[in-house]
């Protein structure tokens, strides 16, 4: 991998600069991603605001070649940090249809921004980066600085993020929520984990959502709590079934347990 861009490296954690400064102050094809350089970014982005929320939903999928096969490139947190400082915009407000296949129906577009910084975080989460290390023997994020800086700047991705945990919007909110649990990984945000345990807890008494769900109860799992009396009946087949598949899916071990 190569070093990140120095307009990165002069960025002090916490710090979010205003989204145009962020646009027109990063030299977009200096830096790397999963297809070339990122010279696209420096008209994509403004996408993300344009006055019709298709084409800011389709210019979050034009973001894709920046956190590509769940790997970080030199642009990935210039872009990231983008995408944070437009959360409050009011263009964000603006509803499209939902970004995942999932969605119970057409949200803002913040909450779709807010699903994909949240899943970029996913992919920098200290449990998917042990997993990483095990299967890498350990090296692989040594040789990672783009992750190595990510991780530095969650709380500046968290201070954004947590700015919504308590919207009026159903759809806003649980994504902030989500998008929340990997950042608060961060030694200096574990103090906020009790009050984000809170809104895990009021998400999962009311939410339907399958994936806002699961992210919430594996969090609550790895934080040590017994989830047994939050899981639906819907969250324990979807559990059942998700174990059935896997081993029935071509492994050749027993399972583990």
């Amino acid at each position: 991998m190569t070093s990140e861009n120095q307009q990165t490296d002069d960025l002090t954690p916490d710090e979010l600069p205003h989204h145009q400064s962020l646009l027109e102050g990063t030299a977009w094809a200096s830096l790397g991603t999963a297809r070339g350089n990122g010279g696209f970014l420096s008209a994509a982005l403004p996408r993300l605001l344009d006055a019709d929320p298709t084409i800011q939903i389709r210019a979050i999928s034009e973001l894709e070649p920046v956190c590509h096969q769940n790997s970080f490139y030199e642009a990935t947190l210039p872009v990231a940090l983008y995408v944070a400082a437009i959360l409050a915009h009011p263009a964000t407000a603006a509803v499209g249809a939902g970004r995942r296949a999932d969605s119970e129906r057409d949200g803002p577009v913040r909450a779709a921004l807010l699903d994909w910084l949240g899943s970029l975080a996913y992919d920098a989460y200290n449990e998917c980066l042990a997993a990483a290390e095990r299967h890498f023997d350990g090296d692989d994020l040594d040789d990672y600085p783009e992750v190595r800086v990510f991780l530095d700047h969650r709380p500046t991705f968290y201070r954004a993020v947590s700015a919504f945990l308590g919207h009026e919007d159903t759809a806003v909110r649980e994504a902030a929520v989500v998008a929340a649990i990997p950042l608060i990984e961060h030694p200096a945000l574990i103090g906020h984990r009790d009050e984000l345990g809170r809104r895990i807890h009021r998400l999962l008494a009311t939410s339907t959502n399958r994936y806002n769900r699961k992210r919430c109860l594996d969090a609550l799992k790895n934080w040590g709590y017994d989830i047994a009396a939050l899981e639906s009946p819907a969250d324990v087949a979807a559990r059942v079934r998700y174990v059935r598949d896997v081993w029935t899916g071509g492994c050749t071990e027993e399972p583990p347990f």
